[in-house]
């Protein structure tokens, strides 16, 4: 393996001979990972170690640099540590960003790096953190927070360059997970200057690819959400268009509730009548027209359906919760929205809707709301932090297995592309509303001008994509051909 040399490196405590042997590791990647060609993309910076104040390091840097002093742009660096294995780093150079603004700055940078740390925590860190990355690598005036533990031997090394390090793995015994950490960070670094890793290595790269991969758009299946609901009671799943949350919600109530609940769907006019109850016209029986009289609303009925049948979960769905203000619909009976209560709950209420709650309405514990939302109808959005606290939220991205099963080629590479977009240039706000598989599937790719076509149209109209506007009308263009 060409990683072997700069691993041995790694995980030994000694610094002799340190600029050599980071020599022989650094020429070693070239021509056996990478291409030859790539070594022209970066260059070794490995100062002989002194017995000073200074903190030594071994840095792979923009070519552009000065053999000594101080550089620019963004690097991979590892850091000795005194009777421990080096720290891994990426690492922005102290005079700058330049020559790679358009590296750091760019967002996809930034999400796949975290994502990294957050795959290298999730395999390798047995509940504890071991891996770190900053939100934004161009703020080089944000220092690592003081709250990562990383131990003693680090604190040298955050003290002088904590402001500049965007991405840190600190390894442990396990060789497995140091050489995890180099790969994707180096594989990511050549990347970002236009090489990938030889044919013999790709299979090698393309794994560990697409295992952090899967931090960055986290599947959730229905067993994570039926799992949550029984331990939460409350939750909403969320997410863009065409990416099954409906579907979802359908097929859990049909299946893992064998049909026991409902399905209602929220809108601008839905009310606080409509959902718990309240007054409504009725034919009075005394041939006198109509009379007003409480009628019990969703939330009511489902409740007293499930109090009638302690022993089954019923599940009430309501689609497009983000569609109405659900704090107003809700009003007092919030307050009944505790996943795990220390005491029953209840709320009077305005009029007696006779039994089983008459003027008191508690939910029973074996009532189940789920509710699904839309990431990309901004119209109105669940902002009460009252509201947001009671239910817990899981995010459903677009799947690429899905794709890949139920597409042809140029709904594939149609949906590459754009993810590819979305990844690399959408902002926070904006990855949120990347669209789902849904629109990829089937074998008639000319779909696409009639239902992803106007749904990213809507979104230069909107101005949803404004950061990365003139690449989705430069695929647009190309999906009209």
């Amino acid at each position: 393996m060409s990683l072997e040399p700069l691993l041995e490196i790694i995980a030994s405590s000694s610094t002799e001979n340190w600029q050599a042997r980071n020599k022989s590791a650094f020429e070693t990647l070239f021509g056996s990972r990478y291409h030859k060609h790539a070594a022209q993309s970066i260059k070794l910076r490995a100062p002989e170690i002194k017995h000073d104040d200074g903190v030594p390091f071994a840095a792979y840097i923009h070519p552009s640099n000065p053999d000594s002093g101080s550089y620019t742009g963004t690097s991979f660096v590892i850091f000795p540590l005194e009777n421990e294995p080096c720290l891994i780093a990426m690492v922005t150079g102290t005079q700058g960003l330049s020559p790679d603004e358009a590296i750091l700055g760019r967002p996809g940078h930034a999400r796949k790096m975290q994502a990294i740390c957050h795959w290298l925590n999730h395999k390798h860190g047995s509940g504890s953190q071991i891996a770190w990355a900053k939100q934004d690598p161009t703020r080089i005036d944000l220092p690592v927070p003081g709250s990562l533990n990383f131990g003693d031997a680090c604190r040298k090394v955050f003290a002088r360059y904590g402001k500049e390090l965007y991405a840190i793995f600190k390894p442990t015994s396990d060789s497995a997970a140091t050489a995890d950490a180099v790969a994707a960070f180096l594989d990511i670094l050549l990347e970002e200057r236009g090489y990938h890793p030889l044919k013999q290595f790709e299979a090698e790269s393309n794994n560990i690819r697409s295992q952090w991969f899967s931090h960055l758009m986290p599947s959730t299946t229905d067993q994570d959400v039926l799992a949550l609901l029984h331990r939460r009671r409350y939750v909403i799943i969320q997410g863009p268009p065409g990416t099954g949350k409906t579907r979802m919600a359908r097929q859990l109530l049909r299946e893992s509730y064998d049909g026991f609940g409902r399905t209602i769907q929220f809108h601008p006019n839905t009310t606080y009548e409509n959902f718990v109850g309240g007054l409504a016209p009725l034919l009075s029986n005394n041939g006198q027209g109509l009379q007003f009289a409480p009628v019990a609303g969703a939330l009511m009925q489902a409740a007293a359906e499930a109090q009638a049948n302690p022993g089954k979960s019923y599940l009430l769905h309501i689609d497009e919760i983000n569609r109405a203000d659900l704090g107003k619909i809700l009003g007092e009976a919030i307050y009944l929205l505790e996943p795990n209560p220390e005491y029953e709950r209840d709320i009077a209420l305005p009029y007696d809707f006779g039994p089983p709650f008459q003027s008191k309405l508690a939910l029973p514990g074996n009532l189940h709301i789920l509710g699904t939302m839309n990431t990309a109808d901004r119209s109105i959005a669940i902002v009460d932090v009252a509201v947001r606290r009671r239910f817990a939220f899981l995010s459903l991205w677009p799947s690429t297995n899905v794709v890949e099963a139920h597409g042809c080629a140029e709904t594939q590479k149609a949906y590459r592309d754009l993810l590819s977009i979305f990844i690399e240039h959408a902002g926070d706000d904006a990855f949120s509303l990347i669209p789902g598989h849904s629109y990829f599937l089937g074998q008639d790719p000319s779909v696409l001008k009639s239902t992803l076509a106007p749904l990213l149209e809507e979104y230069l109209a909107q101005g949803y994509v404004t950061g990365f506007a003139e690449y989705i009308r430069s695929y647009l263009q190309w999906l009209k051909l």
